[in-house]
């Protein structure tokens, strides 16, 4: 249904602006006069919540999603009604998207609807997680106590994903900038020496006629060359934007030496703590497993841990068909299955959770020792050769003069 945004005043002629959701405009008016207010703007939002676009431009970060479910919490639990603490977050709040979202959430709790029923309607903002904890909380009556659980979770989360991207940025930045550097090279310095060189005459290296080949290429095919990465990128996108092309990407991702393992680990990690987080909320163990699936965020492991909560709807253990699944090592499901043996199960998870968080802290730390020399010799090899093609002449200089 559209949406519109509306700047108004009230009864007592205090300003008050929100969003209406109508078919059209008019019922957007007629339902604003109700409430008794006088219209000074209404415009139709041209964002729509969950829309591509919406997830790209308008992303609310993990922290934006920590802050919100402590102040949510809080303000439960100190017995303020549910609209009032929304009106409050929305005051609070600073970036505009997420002020849509809290103040549509509030309009819908005021129109009798659940809150989980509300915040389904923004997926690009609230996992299946986050919506099947929040509807745990109601229906046990423990929303605040949940709510803090969830922030907690998220947290975590948020620290194991923060690691994994801190040891990509170095290297990326690196390479990125030396890619840079040996383009502005090859079309603007290289092309100076060739000048020089032809005014010395003679036969020059085979190093040197091979990087001012390159460099010519470059100048005069650079528009073709962008075009050609662009269009490969875009590829890649769509490849991997289907069901196909993102398990073909992600099973990859799992089989690269050193990586692979880092990703395993953190699956693992998140498979653990976040099934653990569910079961204490008093999720049922297959809706668990089936959220589990959902936010791990590979195709490979969602998957496989499908094919599992389908084999424990035939009366299977967890153990067994996560030792069938072969996506984790022993030691995972053998913990789980003396945690189900033990009736601990949430406790057995808890503490795999944080035996491979320290692994990952480990494998962030050995992967960023590893690239730094790796990307040193690559720099050193690339940028060395282009130097050397380009002085080789100048050595012989003596001979080219003859």
């Amino acid at each position: 249904m559209p949406r519109f945004l509306y700047f108004a005043k009230d009864a007592s002629g205090n300003p008050v602006k929100g969003v209406v959701e109508a078919k059209d405009r008019n019922i957007a008016l007629d339902i604003l006069h109700r409430r008794g207010l006088a219209i000074l703007s209404l415009k139709q939002d041209t964002v729509k919540a969950g829309s591509k676009l919406n997830q790209i431009f308008n992303k609310v970060s993990l922290m934006d999603l920590v802050l919100f479910t402590r102040q949510l919490a809080t303000m439960i639990e100190s017995g303020i009604p549910l609209p009032q603490a929304f009106e409050i977050l929305y005051e609070q709040t600073t970036r505009t998207y997420f002020k849509k979202v809290i103040y549509a959430i509030k309009e819908d709790i005021e129109s009798g609807e659940s809150l989980s029923n509300a915040m389904s309607k923004f997926p690009d903002v609230f996992s299946p997680l986050y919506i099947y904890m929040v509807k745990a909380g109601e229906a046990s009556g423990a929303l605040s106590e949940i709510l803090n659980r969830l922030a907690a979770y998220l947290e975590d989360a948020n620290k194991l994903i923060s690691k994994v991207k801190g040891a990509m940025i170095y290297p990326v930045t690196v390479l990125t900038i030396a890619i840079l550097i040996t383009i502005g090279l090859l079309v603007f310095v290289v092309p100076r020496f060739k000048e020089m060189f032809e005014s010395l005459g003679g036969k020059l290296p085979l190093p040197t006629r091979v990087l001012i080949a390159i460099s010519e290429g470059l100048k005069q095919y650079i528009v073709f060359v962008f075009i050609v990465v662009v269009i490969l990128i875009l590829a890649f996108i769509r490849f991997i934007s289907t069901e196909k092309g993102r398990y073909a990407f992600d099973s990859f991702m799992l089989r690269v030496p050193v990586f692979g393992d880092l990703m395993k680990k953190v699956s693992i990690a998140k498979f653990a703590k976040t099934l653990a987080t569910l079961l204490r909320s008093g999720v049922p163990i297959l809706d668990g497993l089936e959220i589990v699936a959902k936010v791990s965020g590979n195709k490979v492991v969602e998957q496989r841990l499908l094919a599992t909560k389908d084999n424990i709807k035939g009366g299977e253990n967890i153990s067994t068909p996560l030792e069938k699944a072969k996506i984790f090592p022993p030691m995972v499901y053998r913990m789980v299955a003396v945690g189900e043996q033990t009736g601990e199960l949430e406790k057995m998870l808890n503490k795999i959770a944080e035996f491979y968080e320290d692994q990952v802290n480990s494998a962030v730390e050995a992967l960023t020792s590893l690239m730094e020399p790796m990307i040193m010799v690559v720099l050193g090899t690339l940028i060395g050769s282009i130097v050397m093609s380009l002085f080789l002449p100048i050595f012989n200089i003596s001979k080219l003069f003859r």
